[in-house]
């Protein structure tokens, strides 16, 4: 049970189980995903429900045995054709086999598993009531829908009151699907729409009824672990005043685009999210109605056309669906980040300058600086009661760690436990030494944490020092007779800390599956975050936590992903007729590169970030409403990016549902690059120059002039042809050369980078369209 606990709680933990589902043997089913041909029908596509139905049946009738299953209809899970076109279905590997051979069958492949990688964020991204700002430009996104695949939500949460929403907006044809505490009435006028999918989980999780008894988990939409609710909320959330973890944060909630709809469909579960359900979700979500799509989950990288978010994404984009995913929480480790497709917008996770101050007293005097969210009593000089030290009290490597059932009851009782931090999730470590009889806890930071600072609601006083303080601690603690300290908690404090920064956690580029582009695009905030929470959860997320708080905090990329989503609401409200890669030209380019006092933003890892880590830099939500400029791409340009990078027909064909002949798209598009609003180069095989082709759509002032500036990477060259563009009337569009040359990589390094820049040069010369430049050499 405490593992799977920890599963839901460490939500951001976003590892990606490369397993095939469980079982051997030739009876044994599991679930695949089969893909079709779409004109396998007597030569005619499928589009009405039950020919399609009867269609994807079809198949599961010539591929699986009589013997095995009289009705082999009742195999099938789902039925999809609007981001993707097949079905998914239970099969034993023999089955699968059979399947594979049959005409129109595209691909067979087995369900995988994924894992699910606020009062304050919203001012620190510079959202207000100027009436100049993104909120007023886009009426706070007013008529804009932002569907979210998670965990579900939770409708009585006051952040999706409905006091002042419009209805639904009359394309919405989307439904509220009633369940298990859940009915039609849980929605309103701002969750307009809820669904659930467990087909895929169900099939895939084999529980007995005395295990699946003690699982919190609902069969609806409703959320039984928050993860879901809480990026609900970031997203589009309603103002709520007053809102705080249990007296911690305390200030105004509200999501990024508070005038937006929100739709929820529950694709995981307590043990993951399985693919087969994801396009289910993405599959109904686009068919709804929704005109962004958040999704806080994935894996570790992979080829794009076995990457099923990939694949249901590229044809919710050409549909002009928005999608915004998390980069993933492998970080710092380079070439970390997932969800690297470049028809999606994959955003990483920084700081904000906000912090929650509990100070560490020891008993010699010194004063260590720790974070916590524990509602402890504030303002005393003193602290807490003063309590001896204990560490690895069990004598095992376990008790370091304060795994459940590690530590000596006796050696713990009454005292302040040290805890290093790693291997099950903080709060967990905090309950362990509550059951233990300790009286607080001093989470420890390792060489892997560093300095990063994430904090918790824990269930006894608690709080979190950085590595270095950690040694510090520890050191203390062999060499003191009798070991003592205090915690002194200090409240919240803002602005006294630079920020952003980008989280020690959040995944890195370069892509290893396509280095000629750069991600993660941007970095948001998603360190500390407080958004809504269930009322079926204490703050910590603990079952044994009876406490209750209408909102909670979390960290991850996972909480970073919905405040661009929500950014990208504002943008469709305010630009309803821009294509989704507008919109992410506009959020890129407007980045910010440097933080809240006006330096370099840093990296959580040591020094300076850079392009792999941050991206085009730190979203800024009053300028990507009104960008200047946008790099547009349109569908087909992503199928010519795939040949260039050498996709073979049939690997394009599993993303994009097409045919295509990359023979001929090369011989039409020779020089062919991506319109991406950034610049990325992999040099091969000592090649040491390329020339990329850009086009920008001016979306800003009608008349205008643009000068380019350009910070070239170290050791490289980089020109640009023209070095103006003129423009004269909106939507006019022009393009430009960019020529790299680098003759050899700089001494002991494998990448470089820098920036180009267009800047208004006429009239109010307000708009600055900036470009990150990453160059990389690459050995085969």
């Amino acid at each position: 049970m405490e593992v799977v606990r920890l599963l839901m709680i460490c939500l951001h933990s976003f590892l990606l189980l490369f397993l095939p589902v469980l079982g051997a043997g030739e009876t044994t089913l599991q679930t695949y995903i089969v893909q079709l041909h779409p004109h396998e029908s007597g030569g005619e596509a499928v589009s009405a429900a039950a020919s399609r139905l009867d269609w994807h049946a079809s198949f599961l009738d010539r591929s699986v045995a009589r013997e095995q299953e009289k009705r082999p209809a009742s195999r099938l899970l789902y039925s999809y054709h609007t981001v993707f076109d097949g079905f998914a279905a239970q099969l034993t590997a023999a089955e699968a086999a059979a399947l594979r051979s049959l005409p129109g069958v595209a691909s067979v492949s087995a369900d995988r598993r994924l894992e699910l990688h606020t009062t304050y964020s919203y001012r620190f991204l510079g959202l207000n009531f100027c009436p100049t700002g993104a909120w007023a430009r886009s009426g706070y996104g007013r008529g804009a829908i932002v569907g979210v695949l998670d965990t579900g939500v939770w409708p009585e949460s006051p952040s999706f009151d409905d006091r002042g929403m419009p209805p639904a907006p009359l394309r919405w044809t989307g439904a509220c699907q009633g369940g298990e505490h859940f009915n039609a009435s849980n929605c309103n006028r701002k969750l307009i729409g809820a669904r659930f999918y467990s087909k895929g989980h169900r099939a895939n999780y084999p529980t007995n009824p005395s295990e699946a008894a003690s699982l919190l988990e609902y069969l609806s939409p409703r959320d039984a672990h928050g993860h879901g609710t809480h990026t609900a909320s970031t997203a589009a959330g309603a103002a709520v005043p007053g809102a705080s973890v249990l007296g911690a944060g305390l200030g105004e909630a509200r999501g990024v685009a508070p005038g937006a709809h929100v739709a929820a469909y529950k694709v995981c579960w307590f043990n993951g999210c399985y693919s087969s359900d994801i396009l289910a979700g993405m599959d109904d979500a686009v068919r709804d109605g929704v005109d962004v799509l958040s999704l806080s989950l994935g894996g570790f990288p992979i080829p794009l056309f076995e990457d099923s978010i990939a694949i249901g994404s590229f044809r919710a984009t050409a549909r002009g669906v928005s999608v915004v995913c998390a980069a993933g929480n492998s970080g710092p480790a380079r070439s970390s980040v997932a969800n690297e497709a470049p028809w999606v917008l994959t955003v990483g996770a920084a700081t904000l300058d906000r912090r929650f101050p509990a100070y560490v007293r020891l008993g010699n005097g010194r004063v260590l600086y720790g974070e916590s969210m524990y509602p402890g009593k504030t303002g005393l000089k003193k602290g807490g009661k003063e309590l001896e030290l204990v560490y690895a009290v069990g004598g095992t490597r376990e008790s370091e760690y304060c795994l459940k059932g590690s530590l000596d009851k006796a050696a713990v009782a009454g005292k302040m436990v040290v805890c290093n931090r790693g291997i099950t999730g903080r709060a967990d470590k905090g309950e362990a030494v509550k059951e233990a009889g300790g009286a607080a806890m001093i989470l420890a930071n390792t060489e892997i944490n560093r300095q990063e600072d994430s904090v918790d609601a824990h269930v006894l006083p608690a709080t979190l020092v950085g590595y270095t303080e950690a040694a510090e601690l520890k050191k203390y603690i062999a060499s003191a007779p009798r070991p003592v300290a205090r915690i002194v908690f200090g409240g919240t404090r803002i602005g006294r800390a630079r920020a952003p920064a980008v989280a020690l956690f959040s995944a890195r580029g370069p892509s290893l599956t396509n280095p000629s582009v750069l991600k993660p695009d941007v970095i948001a905030p998603g360190v500390n975050i407080i958004a809504a929470w269930p009322g079926n959860l204490g703050p910590s997320g603990l079952d044994g936590d009876a406490r209750r708080s209408n909102f909670s905090v979390l960290s991850g990329t996972s909480m970073a992903a919905p405040h661009v989503s929500g950014i990208a609401a504002l943008i469709r409200s305010a630009h309803p007729s821009w294509s989704p890669a507008m919109v992410r030209s506009a959020i890129m380019t407007s980045a910010d590169i440097t933080d809240r006092q006006g330096k370099a933003i840093m990296d959580g890892a040591g020094g300076r970030a850079g392009v792999f880590a941050m991206g085009a830099g730190h979203v800024n939500p009053a300028r990507a409403v009104d960008p200047g400029l946008v790099y547009d791409i349109q569908p087909a340009d992503y199928v010519t990016h795939l040949c260039t990078i050498g996709y073979t027909h049939m690997e394009i064909f599993k993303i994009t549902h097409t045919g295509v002949n990359c023979s001929a798209v090369l011989r039409e598009n020779r020089g062919f690059s991506l319109n991406y609003p950034s610049i990325a180069v992999a040099f091969k095989n000592g090649a040491t120059s390329a020339v990329l082709r850009r086009t920008v759509t001016n979306v800003g002032t009608p008349s205008s002039t643009y000068t380019v500036e350009v910070a070239a990477p170290p050791g490289v060259e980089v020109t640009v042809a023209p070095t103006t563009l003129s423009f004269v009337e909106f939507g006019e569009q022009r393009s430009f050369r960019v020529t790299v040359e680098a003759p050899s990589p700089p001494a002991a390094k494998d990448s470089a980078e820098g920036y180009l820049v267009w800047k208004q040069s006429d009239g109010e010369g307000k708009h600055v369209v900036r470009s990150p430049i990453a160059i990389t050499w690459v050995v085969e």
